[in-house]
């Protein structure tokens, strides 16, 4: 869905919430997307990083963005331009609460350009936050068409498979976007996630456009047989079913060659006992499954060195999958 028209989503405010000086603390968490095989419908929430937005009421309508920190003067203070501000705004606007003054901080705890997600855990944290200070308890779904709103405007495309699980945690299908249509799956409880996220620059927006378009039907069958397979594997709690199901013919083999040494990390995080390995979104960063905290812990240690070797600089996360999604903080 390269559009979202969100003009006539309408769903009831229960109360009207937030008077002025009132304020809430919001964390959303990172995010790992297409899971090898799932391209643009498959992703699942992290326990780290995540990013935090702090919303206050104001007495004067609209939106501001008071303060931005961790992005080393990289993102918009501009509301217009703001992918969290865009959304509220498109919030507000369905629940006709336009007449409401916020004021936003935005504290960027995850690297900007990572392949993470970060765009998405600022917009889900900042409509996580905006729906709690008016006390709207719908269904937290709701908040996703106006998530991808965000994402629209982050990367011209607008799609949920970062959004969807940093909104509803867990692991996430996205069966359809016209209409949409969004399912939690199941998975182990002890599928641990080893990330590394290398210094190097891979912008979204150009890792999106070295896709292929026009792709062989012999490919085709060989990704929607490892999509099902990984579903499968997470319905059927088969670690073995899910590692040999994470295979991609389509977009790694082109979105590979802009992370260095991939294949060489790869390799040592198979040796050490990695479950499968691969691209996190659009990259730099790389993930592995694994059975157990301390696999996940070594290989984070291994690949770490190895970039350090070549003269990247990294980052590196361990985590279980985050059922939990966004939380307040305060």
């Amino acid at each position: 869905m390269e559009n979202i028209d969100i003009q006539d989503i309408k769903h009831p405010l229960q109360r009207a919430g937030g008077g002025v000086g009132e304020s809430v603390s919001v964390f959303a968490p990172a995010t790992v997307a297409n899971v090898v095989c799932g391209f643009d419908v498959l992703g699942f929430a992290v326990n780290e990083p995540g990013d935090e937005v702090i919303m206050r009421i104001t007495d004067k309508p609209g939106i501001t963005i008071s303060k931005i920190t961790g992005d080393d003067g990289r993102l918009p203070l501009n509301p217009a331009k703001n992918t969290v501000s865009v959304s509220v705004e498109h919030y507000l606007r369905s629940i006709d609460r336009l007449d409401i003054g916020l004021d936003i901080e935005l504290h960027k705890k995850m690297p900007i350009g990572s392949g993470l997600g970060s765009s998405s855990a600022s917009t889900v944290a900042g409509l996580f936050a905006i729906k709690t200070l008016l006390g709207d308890d719908t269904d937290p779904s709701t908040l996703l068409p106006f998530a991808m709103k965000g994402e629209e405007m982050a990367c011209g495309h607008g799609h949920a498979d970062n959004v969807a699980p940093a909104l509803l945690g867990g692991f996430v299908l996205i069966r359809s976007y016209e209409p949409l249509d969004v399912i939690r799956l199941p998975h182990p409880a002890d599928l641990w996630c080893a990330i590394v996220f290398p210094d190097v620059d891979v912008p979204t927006r150009e890792a999106r456009q070295i896709i292929r378009k026009n792709i062989q039907m012999k490919d085709a069958v060989t990704q929607w047989g490892n999509i099902a397979g990984l579903v499968s594997g997470l319905f059927m709690q088969d670690i073995d079913l899910i590692g040999r199901s994470m295979k991609d013919v389509l977009v790694e083999p082109v979105r590979s060659m802009l992370i260095p040494d991939f294949y060489e990390m790869r390799q040592m995080a198979m040796e050490l006992g990695a479950v499968s390995f691969g691209i996190s979104g659009s990259g730099p960063s790389v993930f592995a499954f694994t059975r157990d905290e301390e696999t996940a812990k070594r290989i984070t240690s291994k690949l770490q060195k190895h970039l350090t070797s070549i003269k990247i600089g990294s980052n590196g996360y361990v985590s279980t999958i985050n059922d939990a999604g966004p939380r307040v903080l305060g």
